[in-house]
């Protein structure tokens, strides 16, 4: 070790998961060894512990973890020593993650246990061989463990997962057996879909006498389909049905069935009933039918602010000239589950988001360094459609406006792969507002000379203006610098989305317009390229109060609107 042994500071981590807490992986050993190690073969005496107990190794979601790798990148220390490597974490990948980070922050990473130090050469080679390893063994165990619980379920046994509603688990039978009160309850679902054919009605039922789901939520479609669905319910054990984590599902020639494993809620022929008609309520909504189905512009877009569920679409009635809008009730409302939002019109959303994004295409042509956050806003709110619109949120006005501002020219067509450290944004920010005050300092100044009753001398006055203006001046560098810096590696949010939005708007003349009328375009332009236009751009639109309260874009960026009361 050829530095200075004064300008080093030791991070030491220790961690035990509630399976290791005993013998020579607890907590008190790993410090002492690592305190030892730190000291008298380091010669390092300014260390700092930092200790997460009772945490799995899975991933590197731990608060010790987190605070010591966050002071990491304020480089207040240049090694970091572990009692073994999976103290870090199982996880190739987030180990390998942490590794770079600290590599690049000129850290040297020690593990006691595996005897290697990432100072030398061969350290870090063998710590790379010691992970293709240790990664090969967890693949290794998860398939074994796979095998063994697909043995199991071939023998009809449970594979640990929570019960289905309508059963509860029987420690004697090691398997679940009917629960009689929800066994009730789902009874009553497949009685009462056999009635009305229709999962949605079903759940309204459900909602309107206050049943509770499993985990006690509300139903949905959904919810109703997945008990029809489940051949549990017969008797059927049915296994390795899907991917992990409730993901796609897999080939039928995968799947585990059990017939007449357990004691069946449902009769078979009322089970297979039950299906048919799903089945035949699924067939009738063909391909051929949804292209001849109403397009909803802003469809699967939509959510309230309120509740944060989805909004339902539908037709209102035609107008005279043909044009018949959609509109939008929040689920919360319509599924009786306490919403209080009412429903909103494309007639009001769509005129409101089409302007919107025009205006915020004429801001991305025309702002430049000289206009301030004000300007911005006023270019953004332009047009009748914002009249009951006092301003947007400061936060999300300065994050587009650094957006727009400083990035490079051919952003449209060569937008930005990585996103700009949140660092970097700030020390943007506060040279922003900086300037924003020696703006209002020459404003100020310009009227105490033009109109206070006490003169100003000519020549105080602008000894003063030219001092200000050399700030603003100086400020306006410093930006440039700070991009030019940060210009070949990172980048701000990303607006490449304005890039197919304004192919979309120049193909229909939008940026030439002053304002857009929405309605007409929808009666011109076919709804599904217009949907697609949306989807494209927006990530959500948040209602509230039949109002629209805020857009997401694609990009990250996010606009809330503030309006009058």
């Amino acid at each position: 070790m050829n530095d200075n042994v004064a300008n080093k500071k030791a991070a030491l981590y220790v961690r035990v998961s509630t399976s290791h807490q005993v013998d020579k992986d607890s907590l008190p050993f790993q410090r002492k060894e690592l305190i030892n190690y730190s000291k008298y073969l380091l010669g390092i005496d300014d260390y700092e512990v930092f200790q997460d107990a009772g945490y799995s190794g899975k991933n590197t979601d731990r608060p010790a973890f987190q605070d010591m790798m966050r002071r990491v990148r304020k480089k207040e220390f240049t090694h970091i020593l572990v009692w073994k490597i999976d103290r870090v974490s199982r996880n190739l990948r987030d180990f390998t993650e942490m590794y770079d980070e600290v590599k690049k922050y000129g850290v040297t990473f020690i593990s006691k246990n595996e005897q290697f130090d990432t100072s030398s050469a061969m350290g870090e080679a063998m710590l790379k061989i010691i992970l293709v390893f240790a990664e090969l063994e967890r693949k290794l165990t998860g398939e074994r463990v796979s095998s063994i619980m697909l043995s199991r379920a071939e023998k009809g046994l449970w594979n640990g997962a929570q019960c289905p509603l309508g059963y509860k688990w029987d420690d004697e039978k090691k398997f679940p057996i009917p629960d009689p009160d929800e066994a009730k309850v789902v009874q009553l679902i497949y009685d009462k879909y056999t009635e009305v054919k229709s999962a949605f009605k079903v759940s309204k039922v459900l909602n309107s006498d206050n049943v509770k789901t499993k985990r006690g939520g509300t139903w949905t479609s959904k919810t109703v389909v997945d008990i029809i669905r489940n051949p549990f319910y017969k008797g059927t054990y049915r296994y390795n049905y899907r991917e992990a984590a409730r993901g796609a599902i897999k080939d039928e020639k995968e799947w585990i069935i059990v017939d007449d494993n357990h004691e069946a809620i449902i009769p078979k022929e009322q089970w297979e009933h039950c299906n048919k008609i799903m089945n035949s309520n699924a067939a009738r909504n063909t391909s051929s039918l949804r292209r001849n189905s109403h397009v909803h512009p802003f469809s699967g877009l939509l959510e309230c602010k309120q509740c944060g569920r989805g909004f339902i679409a539908s037709l209102d009635l035609a107008r005279k000239d043909g044009y018949r809008p959609s509109i939008f009730r929040c689920q919360g409302k319509t599924r009786a589950l306490g919403c209080e939002v009412g429903m909103i019109s494309e007639i009001t959303m769509g005129p409101f988001v089409i302007n919107y994004i025009s205006n915020f295409l004429k801001a991305q042509q025309t702002l430049t360094k000289k206009n301030n956050l004000k300007d911005f806003e006023k270019i953004l709110l332009s047009g009748k459609t914002f009249k009951d619109v006092v301003g947007i949120n400061t936060k999300d006005l300065e994050s587009a406006y650094i957006s727009i501002l400083y990035t490079t020219d051919n952003i449209l067509m060569n937008p930005p792969a990585k996103t700009k450290s949140k660092e970097n944004i700030s020390e943007l920010e506060v040279l922003g507002k900086e300037k924003e005050k020696y703006e209002r300092a020459i404003e100020r100044l310009q009227n105490l000379y033009l109109f206070s009753e006490e003169s100003m001398p000519e020549k105080d006055f602008l000894v003063q203006k030219h001092n200000l203006k050399s700030k603003i001046d100086d400020i306006n560098n410093k930006i440039h610098s700070l991009h030019e810096q940060n210009n070949n590696h990172v980048a701000y949010n990303d607006i490449s989305f304005l890039q197919k939005a304004s192919h979309f708007m120049i193909q229909n003349e939008l940026l030439n317009k002053k304002f857009i009328d929405y309605r007409n375009m929808s009666m011109v332009i076919d709804k599904q390229l217009i949907k697609d236009f949306m989807n494209t751009v927006i990530d959500k639109v948040i209602i509230d109060d039949r109002k629209v309260a805020g857009i997401c874009f694609k990009n990250g960026l996010t606009h809330n609107f503030i309006y009058r009361d």
